[in-house]
């Protein structure tokens, strides 16, 4: 079998003789096979290379140069033998192949392509409900203020012994958050209250109060410094073990805080270091018989320094290690009881900090923390810390967090160095239907105090449940239930229960 010659390798004079000679061979080809053309349909190849030609057959013949030798073109005579079809047939129609050949390709397929599955339609996103959203808040010149107020009607049953108290009381309660609208840096300040009235029984009613700042300051070379401050007012709980025994009403604590840190990327390195100093005031404290006592020595100020160093080995996964180095400082050097409280507290723990998007986050951290004090009647005290906060979220809807520390308290008991607190705290949230949601919290605390103290160790165990209806975007009917249990070793156990209804307006 011969092979088609290559004709751009011939020389120009060769090449217009070759292509004379063709033209002649495939003019004598054509002219007989023009009626069997009208009869046989033709392959799609065909089609698609004559997909000029009913253009050119509409031309007039005698624009269409001739060659001076009296020969005729390959191409003359392909568009001689597609008119002459035409006129063969007047009345006939065109077939859907030969019409689909001045058509786009892919129309005069046989089998036309299927979408792939990625050029489908995307999913039907869910109607926003307005009752979940966000509100709008109110724009003051560059920041975005967001309150929330919520005025309950409460009941709550204390048991301590052989004592029972019960009374009803109305509680209001506040959260705002105040955020700024920078491009650069961003200022953040949170206020929490809550103001209790009796109206019916017995019992001290509990105010409190709180607001803190975070301004964040967005440095260069991936570099970030944040500046805090806050200011704490609480009554203190009769159930802490610091508090005076049979007091009518408990001390009034006001705490103030205030912080600076930096933080900064070293490639896979990251560095961290700050300090925080904090103050707090004891008001006194009303007996029974109306008398007061002055709790002025128990005033104190604290200092801390703290570093950080981790590891990226992705950014899911950060190993760290901390170090951190405080001292307290009270204002009478000797307190009533005759005993020196100020003293130094060292701390080192490693851990992991971890980042897996929506479905888990936080860090979890082991370690070693003491405390030392200038009087040497007053023991040290020294434990293992393990201290973890996770945010894990195994469904949309539902949010579980979980939260673990340890802490060194010191105590103001004559004798007493003080106890270390370990603390376990869960909370379960998931929504029940669109603008329903229910909210579920557990959490114990175990205090363990020295060998050689007078005081037992105590377990606090506490419950809680409740239900979030959103009503529309600014109101929520709320309700909730609680149960808290202090269990001692020596001396007698104490609860208490709590259930209240109320409407949240947010704004």
């Amino acid at each position: 079998m011969g092979h088609r010659k290559d004709t751009s390798s011939l020389t120009p004079l060769r090449a217009a003789g070759f292509a004379v000679s063709m033209a002649l061979t495939v003019g004598v080809l054509l002219a007989p096979q023009a009626a069997f053309a009208q009869s046989t349909p033709a392959p799609n190849s065909s089609i698609r290379s004559s997909t000029t030609l009913p253009a050119a057959a509409t031309e007039d013949e005698g624009d269409i140069p001739k060659p001076s030798d009296g020969t005729t073109s390959a191409a003359d005579n392909a568009a001689q033998g597609t008119t002459a079809a035409a006129i063969a047939a007047p009345d006939q129609k065109p077939s859907d192949e030969t019409t689909g050949a001045i058509l786009d390709e892919d129309m005069i397929r046989l089998n036309t392509r299927e979408a792939p599955l990625d050029e489908r339609l995307p999913p039907r996103k869910p109607e926003p409900n307005p009752a979940t959203e966000e509100t709008p808040g109110i724009r003051i010149g560059t920041f975005v203020l967001r309150p929330t107020v919520t005025q309950s009607i409460n009941t709550e049953t204390q048991k301590d012994g052989g004592v029972k108290q019960t009374r009803a009381f109305l509680e209001t309660d506040m959260h705002t958050t105040l955020t700024s609208d920078w491009a650069l840096h961003q200022l953040l300040v949170t206020t929490e209250g809550a103001w209790q009235k009796n109206v019916s029984g017995e019992g001290e009613e509990q105010p409190d109060f709180r607001i803190f700042g975070d301004l964040r300051l967005d440095l260069a070379q991936d570099t970030t410094a944040h500046m805090s401050g806050g200011y704490h007012f609480y009554r203190e709980d009769t159930d802490d073990p610091n508090a005076v025994q049979n007091a009518d009403k408990q001390s009034d604590v006001q705490e103030f805080s205030a912080g600076a840190s930096i933080e900064r990327d070293f490639g896979i390195l990251r560095g961290s270091t700050g300090i925080g100093l904090s103050r707090a005031i004891y008001s006194d404290a009303t007996l029974s018989d109306g008398t007061t006592i002055s709790l002025g020595d128990r005033n104190q100020t604290s200092g801390t320094i703290r570093g950080r160093i981790g590891y990226e080995l992705s950014p899911a996964l950060i190993p760290f290690i901390e170090a951190n180095v405080g001292t307290t400082v009270y204002d009478e050097r000797v307190d009533s009881a005759g005993y020196r409280r100020s003293g130094d507290s060292y701390g080192a723990k490693v851990g992991v900090e971890l980042d897996m998007g929506e479905k888990l986050r936080g860090e979890v951290g082991v370690g070693y923390e003491t405390a030392t004090f200038d009087d040497p009647r007053l023991s040290n005290i020294d434990t293992a810390v393990v201290d973890a906060q996770l945010l894990w979220s195994p469904l949309r809807g539902t949010d579980v967090n979980i939260g673990l520390l340890t802490s060194i308290n010191p105590s103001t008991t004559a004798g007493e160095s003080g106890y270390v607190s370990h603390a376990l705290a869960t909370g379960l949230t998931h929504q029940l239907r669109d603008n329903l949601t229910g909210t579920v919290l557990g959490g114990i605390t175990f205090r363990d105090y020295p060998a050689d103290s007078s005081t037992s160790d105590e377990t606090v165990y506490t419950t809680s449940a409740g239900l979030i209806w959103n009503i529309n975007r600014y109101l929520d009917l709320t309700s909730t239930i609680g149960y808290e249990l202090t269990a001692r070793k020596t001396s007698s156990d104490s609860e208490q229960w709590r259930a209240g209804v109320g409407l949240k307006l947010k704004r």
